[in-house]
């Protein structure tokens, strides 16, 4: 666990870009549904491939898709269809933080992974 001591912006910000990457998973975590969340008992999930989230902020808020990829080093999420156009014509996919969006769908294959979310 990334534990911040100092109230420093600098500092805070220092020990977030250089967290290693089993500590950089706590920052892929999003709220959940109101239904999700009464389900599961719990305010916040990782965000894991093939979750449906809805973008809050930003250009793209009130979209939804599924995410297509999860970028552990960067700390981003890649939505299908949030995507930026540049000046060739080709579409690229648009990065997003995880606090900006709300996880409507869990994607469950994994059991253990429903295990962790109803008992956080």
């Amino acid at each position: 666990m990334v534990r911040i001591v100092s109230k420093q912006p600098r500092k805070q910000r220092k020990l977030r870009f250089n967290a290693p990457l089993h500590q950089r998973g706590r920052f892929l975590s999003a709220p959940l549904s109101s239904e999700l969340r009464t389900k599961y008992g719990t305010r916040a999930a990782r965000v894991a491939k093939g979750d449906t989230v809805q973008v809050l902020r930003g250009d793209f808020s009130g979209e939804s898709g599924v995410v297509d990829g999860v970028d552990t080093s960067a700390c981003k999420l890649l939505v299908h269809g949030v995507s930026s156009t540049k000046a060739d014509g080709t579409e690229v996919p648009r990065p997003i933080d995880p606090s900006n969006v709300r996880i409507t769908k869990l994607n469950l294959k994994d059991k253990a992974r429903e295990a962790r979310i109803g008992r956080a």
